[in-house]
């Protein structure tokens, strides 16, 4: 982006001090998330990490939004390169899975985000190499890809030269 102007994104985070106890965290931690578009997002810490009643099961956590960036934005980037080759598409599903582990230090971080595309193509299929070829070229132009250093893979498919 030599020269151009940067985008930026903005996102709200609203919490308020509701119930329980602050001190004995023994208070509720579920917020909500803002987005520029008016759009409002229940947001909570996974129940995994921080136990009901303190959590909601009925909310978004950052770990499960993590994981749908980098599955939608890969989508987006598949897309939009399958368009420009004239590869049609005519649906794509992606069950993404994010996996946690500790790091050297023993701190948590989500290591891997493993996305399993399920693509739909009018007509002839595309030839699987073809179709790695463009999830390859997906991975390499994402934003969100290049912007963590989480391990992306696509099942089934030799892992990203690039991460």
């Amino acid at each position: 982006m030599t020269g151009e102007t940067a985008h930026h994104y903005r996102a709200t985070v609203r919490w308020r001090h509701t119930s329980g106890d602050f001190v004995g965290a023994t208070y509720d931690r579920a917020h909500e998330w803002v987005f520029d578009c008016g759009v409002v997002v229940p947001a909570s810490p996974s129940p995994t990490i921080v136990p009901a009643p303190y959590s909601r099961e009925d909310a978004i956590d950052p770990e499960e939004a993590f994981v749908a960036a980098i599955a939608s934005c890969h989508m987006l980037t598949f897309l939009g390169i399958a368009a420009k080759r004239r590869v049609a598409s005519s649906s794509y599903e992606d069950e993404a899975v994010g996996e946690m582990t500790a790091n050297a230090e023993g701190r948590l971080w989500v290591s891997r985000v493993t996305l399993a595309p399920r693509i739909a193509f009018p007509g002839d299929r595309p030839f699987d190499e073809e179709i790695a070829r463009l999830h390859h070229l997906a991975h390499r132009a994402c934003f969100i890809a290049n912007s963590v250093r989480t391990e992306i893979v696509v099942a089934g498919l030799a892992p990203h030269p690039q991460n």
